[in-house]
């Protein structure tokens, strides 16, 4: 290749990606940006035309040109070329002043939309959206609102169709993602739904929950329709059990009848539901709406004092329901979804009749076994009334308020539960402490009780936005008084739980001080095992962060601190680093820190000081009980200053950790768990587990 086709070769190259840039940013949704490009490439055309007349270039090019406005000259041979690109910019000047304007009209027809779809006017809905959208034909919002609409008509496709449409203004649309999932569903395309759940996930991984919970009712349907198919097809067999199911349901459905002969035609039905089969025979065919819609029935529940025979009715539509929901997942979204069952539920517990609050327990219970079921609870049920439901059963037996309290706890484990209480606060941490306070008045009788619901309050306190200082106050004086009891499990969690809610107050440490709470927890340290070791420790170390008292009794209990240095050897870091803390307070009392540097505390201290320790606060707290330590000895307070940029250096500014008293520094405070903790000056930060 010669010089001068190398050097048309180059240019070539050049020209190539220059009008690549070119094209990309003439499809920018940037006016500004458009505009530039349109006069860049207008100005590249003229140049080419000249280029080729110079260049006598025989080269034949298939180019597109920009078409000028109606109002410019007929061609750009005629007129002068500024004249021509100052046509071209006002032309783009003047569409991009339209989109501006078509944008405003847009968003007004949105807003018109949505506010039609709030109140349930879904064609309306659908009317604006399709007005913003000729306005503008690339407004992913308009698209996917309008989908919404469209799947609230059981339009499913053409649902879709905008959800293609959202995607080509929006590649990463999850929005339309999460339409086209739910109208594939509908459609009962179940690969093609998953893969659109799943396609979330790849765009947004934060959405993880969401998106678990999507693809698991996919899975839910698609086994609800598996069988309904085989149930379809038991019954066009003529299987006994399925015909009866049928027609037993039929006869039930007969409009006002006597009581009794509904609750013997549903104590039947109980015992012909045996299998999957007959569970989703009485969903097809309405089996939950002919029950709970009988008027007579209905009356059977909403009687307050009820006689035998409405009793009787109760009790056997509570059992046939847990006939038809045990394991049955869609059974149970069928139930509890109906806003007026969900009440229902939730009403009965609380009855004054056993046998029907015993039953509504078991429904429940039988819900709760599975995490779909816990959902729905949490979902679908009032959950404040329902607390107060379970809470009833304390006037009951023991066995029911542990049964009760049993299952509280179970759905307090699950995330939107979380999400709920914290929304609820105000409201239910009152009743959980009444609870706690009803069971202190018979230990013995509700030890279960106040054994799970111990636990239950451990787990709540770990949600920091949870924990408020009225509530967290109440309860540090219940499991004071808890404190008295002999029972060892009951002792340990109420510990537990006065580990975490004891700092949000000075005035409750006061108390517990007052209540003997070191003497107690300096029991736990020589005879607990580990676990109480470490709530005892803890509280120890909060109390003497901030009294003195609590130093000096502390010193009285253990002259020599023996227990304290014995922890600092333990591998457990939790207890090492609240004991390094612990000690540290210990040594401000007068004689106590000279007293210790006959020990091997010193060492102990250095090695902990400049360890690998996983939990930071280990280095912190031992590094500030170790520049304590070295006040006590002129000699060590010379040899701490040289080292201060190695050992000491790694467990926090020692020169701080000297001159400040524990009420003016925030030393740290080791836990198990994460926790909040009042950002005070008296109080601590936590380490996590």
């Amino acid at each position: 290749m010669d010089a001068d086709q190398e050097k048309d070769l180059q240019k070539f190259l050049k020209n190539v990606d220059e009008i690549t840039n070119l094209i990309q940013e003439m499809n920018s949704d940037d006016p500004v940006v458009q505009q530039n490009a349109v006069l860049e490439t207008e100005k590249r055309l003229l140049l080419m035309e000249e280029d080729q007349e110079e260049d006598e270039c025989r080269t034949t090019l298939n180019k597109t040109v920009i078409s000028p406005p109606e109002t410019a000259v007929k061609s750009a041979e005629e007129v002068n070329s500024e004249a021509f690109l100052a046509s071209v910019e006002k032309d783009a000047k003047e569409r991009a002043k339209r989109r501006r304007e078509n944008k405003v009209l847009a968003d007004a027809l949105k807003e018109k939309g949505n506010e039609a779809f709030a109140e349930g006017n879904y064609e309306t809905a659908i009317l604006h959206y399709s007005e913003g959208l000729e306005k503008l034909k690339d407004v992913k919002v308009l698209y996917t609102n309008r989908a919404q609409a469209y799947m609230k008509l059981k339009n499913y496709e053409k649902a879709l169709v905008d959800c293609e449409w959202a995607l080509k203004c929006d590649e990463k649309c999850t929005k339309a993602y999460f339409h086209m999932g739910k109208a594939n569903l509908a459609l009962k395309n179940y690969s093609v739904s998953r893969e659109c759940y799943k396609k979330i996930l790849e765009i947004n991984p934060k959405l993880q929950t969401q998106v678990k919970d999507y693809l698991n009712q996919v899975d839910l349907q698609e086994k609800a329709d598996l069988q309904e198919k085989e149930a379809h097809e038991l019954l066009d067999s003529g299987k006994n059990t399925a015909v009866n199911t049928k027609n037993l349901l039929e006869t039930l459905s007969k409009p006002d009848q006597i009581p009794l002969f509904y609750a013997g035609g549903i104590e039947i039905l109980t015992e012909m539901i045996k299998e999957c089969t007959e569970q989703t025979l009485f969903r097809m065919h309405n089996g939950f709406s002919i029950i709970s819609d009988n008027e007579v029935i209905r009356r059977c529940f909403s009687t307050a004092g009820k006689d035998a025979v409405e009793e009787t009715v109760c009790v056997s539509v509570l059992k046939l329901w847990q006939a038809v929901c045990c394991r049955n997942e869609e059974n149970q979204r069928v139930l509890v979804m109906h806003p007026d069952r969900a009440r229902l539920l939730a009403t009965l517990l609380s009855s004054k009749v056993l046998a029907i609050r015993q039953q509504s327990l078991a429904l429940l219970l039988q819900l709760a076994q599975t995490e779909s079921g816990r959902s729905l609870i949490i979902s679908h049920l009032e959950l404040t009334r329902l607390l107060e439901a379970l809470v009833s059963f304390l006037d009951f037996s023991d066995k029911e308020a542990n049964t009760a309290m049993g299952l509280f706890t179970d759905l307090a484990l699950e995330e939107r539960f979380q999400v709920w209480f914290q929304a609820n606060l105000p409201g239910v941490l009152p009743a959980l402490t009444g609870v706690l306070a009803r069971c202190e008045e018979d230990v013995d009788l509700f030890r279960e009780v106040i054994y799970t619901l111990l636990g239950l309050m451990m787990n709540l306190c770990l949600q920091a936005p949870f924990v408020s200082e009225v509530w967290a106050v109440e309860v540090s004086r219940r499991c004071l008084s808890l404190l008295n009891s002999q029972d060892g499990g009951i002792l340990t969690r109420a510990a537990g739980v006065l580990s975490r809610t004891l700092s949000s107050s000075l005035k409750i440490v006061e108390e517990a001080l007052q209540a003997g709470v070191v003497k107690k927890m300096m029991k736990f340290l020589k005879t607990g095992g580990e676990t109480a070791s470490r709530y005892a420790i803890k509280i120890l170390a909060i109390c003497t962060n901030s009294y003195h008292e609590a130093r000096e009794e502390v010193i009285r209990l253990d002259k020599k601190l023996s227990i304290m240095m014995k922890l600092l050897s333990s591998e457990d870091e939790v207890l090492v680093g609240n004991a390094a803390l612990c000690l540290g307070n210990c040594m401000e009392v007068p004689n106590v820190a000279s007293s210790l540097l006959k020990t091997d505390l010193l060492q102990v201290l250095l090695r902990l000081t400049g360890s690998d320790t996983q939990k930071t606060a280990v280095q912190v707290n031992a590094g500030i009980a170790l520049g304590k330590l070295c006040t006590a000895e002129p000699s060590l307070n010379k040899w701490r200053n040289g080292q201060r940029g190695s050992h000491v250096h790694a467990g926090g500014n020692s020169r701080e950790a000297e001159t400040q008293n524990s009420t003016s520094r925030p030393p740290v405070c080791c836990s198990t768990e994460k926790a909040s903790w009042p950002r005070n000056s008296q109080l601590y930060n936590e380490i996590h587990q």
